[in-house]
């Protein structure tokens, strides 16, 4: 992203901003909504949020004046407000995703069922799309990916997450020639599998949080979506079905990730791996054979080798949004997209034991989390993506706390956008 500021600078002076319309103004928007108001070049042109109060309070907060927010209904009431110098709150992300001067759509639902129907819908109308929604990319990111290469725009997950700020140390260290032997994150909370929204409320509360999304983080969900979406955009696979988890200082890393023969906890190299101790960081492990690149390694306090770690003591998650919409933009690139068919899967585990006749009711709730294998373990036992799973699918076999849940155990929703787009990946990607 060298330069990115200039280009944008550019931008400004030449009287043009990039268009973004934001779907989702909850706490991620509003703060990425402030943010972008500080930069030269871009601007949120349109908000879509199910409680227009909450996308007119995205606008107040980075300094709107209430008059220069108007309601739009339609993508041609929506193109009349920025006509007008204005900007436009909705409550129908299809008025943002249809309006013709919107440039560039940024998803931050975090719902995997609303991202594949804004995704989709912005492709097909021409917007790049930038995902805070990983749950969306990680169950039918691949298609995603080809349809917006077919149409000609760019499908990327978003910088500042922790899957675009491991992309961004995985691809300094692989542009100087390292060898990349891991990647991966630290994580905030101690593993609580069976953290529910009932149960982390009090902190929820008083951290500003949205209780299911604090119950994702404690059950382990987030961190295996995340890193789902690091394996599929590096070809990386995950150590083992739900990762190891070890407890490590930054510097304890590169001796703690090296080989079992070497004293180290790794079966093989190339995998993703969270790590408790190092949050929120995060970080790759190199290596390089080379004599004089050691020996300068270790002059410059990177350690004695043979395995090093590079680590980014922060990652700005929303913050850092507007970034990955810049350089859809100006540079046509994605920040982390899946290469190709998917390397890994986070798979749906019984939180509890489930009743056949039981309503699931998705990531962050009370009936499943997820934990991350290959694509092919998943494949073969037949297990169910958690990004499937709502509230309208439904057990028809018992499943036991802690049991992977397959396809054959529950009736999906059939209407889901989701499912059918998963089903094309399935059938045209693998």
């Amino acid at each position: 992203m060298l330069n990115l500021n200039s280009k944008l600078r550019e931008l400004d002076a030449s009287g043009k901003k990039i268009n973004v319309g934001l779907i989702g103004a909850g706490q991620m928007g509003r703060g990425m909504v402030s943010q972008i108001f500080c930069m030269k070049g871009i601007r949120v042109a349109a908000i879509c949020d199910r409680k227009l109060e909450e996308a007119r309070r995205a606008y107040t907060l980075a300094g709107v004046a209430p008059d220069d927010i108007l309601t739009a209904k339609t993508p041609s009431e929506v193109e009349e407000a920025l006509g007008r110098g204005k900007y436009a709150v909705t409550e129908d992300f299809g008025a943002i995703t249809k309006a013709i001067p919107i440039d560039v759509v940024i998803d931050a639902t975090g719902v995997p069922e609303a991202g594949a129907h804004i995704a989709l819908d912005s492709i097909y109308n021409g917007k790049h799309i930038v995902m805070l929604n990983v749950e969306t990319d990680v169950t039918v990111g691949p298609i995603l990916k080809k349809m917006a290469d077919s149409a000609g725009v760019v499908y990327t997950v978003s910088a500042g997450d922790e899957p675009g700020a491991i992309k961004e140390l995985y691809d300094f260290a692989d542009a100087m020639g390292f060898e990349i032997l891991v990647a991966g994150k630290g994580k905030n909370n101690p593993l609580d599998l069976e953290a529910n929204p009932d149960s982390v409320m009090e902190e929820a509360m008083k951290k500003n949080m949205n209780p299911k999304m604090l119950a994702s983080f404690k059950d382990g969900t987030k961190t295996m979506v995340e890193l789902t979406a690091v394996s599929n955009a590096t070809g990386f696979l995950p150590t083992r079905r739900g990762l190891i988890g070890p407890k490590a200082t930054v510097k304890e890393l590169p001796e703690i990730f090296r080989l079992k023969e070497e004293g180290g906890i790794l079966d093989r190299y190339q995998v993703v791996e969270y790590v408790n101790g190092v949050a929120p960081g995060v970080f790759v492990i190199v290596t390089t054979k080379l004599e004089a690149v050691r020996e300068e390694m270790a002059y410059l306090s990177m350690g004695e080798g043979p395995n090093y770690v590079f680590y980014r003591p922060y990652h700005l998650t929303s913050i850092e949004t507007p970034l990955s919409a810049a350089r859809a933009y100006i540079y046509g690139e994605p920040t982390i997209a899946p290469k190709g068919a998917p390397v890994s899967e986070t798979i749906a585990v019984a939180k509890k034991d489930l009743k056949a006749g039981e309503h699931l009711d998705g990531i962050g709730g009370f009936t499943v989390y997820g934990v991350i294998d290959t694509y092919e373990n998943a494949k073969r036992e037949n297990a169910l993506p958690i990004g499937l799973v709502n509230n309208n699918v439904v057990m028809t076999k018992d499943v036991k706390k802690g049991e992977v849940i397959t396809y054959d155990a529950v009736k999906l929703d059939e209407n889901s956008l989701i499912l059918q787009l998963r089903r094309m990946q399935e059938k045209l990607i693998g």
